[in-house]
């Protein structure tokens, strides 16, 4: 059920501490935490608490969790002195590249961006 943590969720067991993450900020509702697969010098993920399958299921179940999680994002991107610029991505559903059925949003910066992304 949306909003309900999932047992076979990687990423709600990393919200429930079972299972390590270099976690960089937390607030109420969001977690965010560096990426171990980093595809830039920042590249820390950002995710709803609560269990959303994608970002199109967090925005319509919980637009105000949508918004914290888009809050966050900007703040880890000050916090990583990301000045040049950086990239808020959701990548949604599996021909998209999201292999996580967790909500999250990727924050990258500290280097060039091309557009469009490959």
């Amino acid at each position: 059920m949306a909003g309900e943590p999932q047992s076979d969720c990687l990423f709600c067991k990393i919200v429930a501490r079972e299972v390590p993450a270099t976690i960089v900020r937390e607030s109420e509702t969001t977690l965010a935490f560096r990426d171990i697969n980093p595809q830039a010098p920042t590249h820390v993920l950002v995710i709803p608490k609560a269990h959303y399958q994608d970002a199109a299921a967090l925005a319509a179940g919980a637009p105000d969790v949508a918004a914290d999680v888009l809050r966050e994002a900007g703040q880890v991107a000050a916090d990583e002195k990301a000045e040049a610029g950086y990239r808020i991505v959701f990548n949604t559903g599996a021909g998209a590249g999201q292999t996580v059925w967790h909500a999250h949003a990727h924050v990258l910066g500290g280097r060039g961006l091309n557009w469009p992304p490959g």
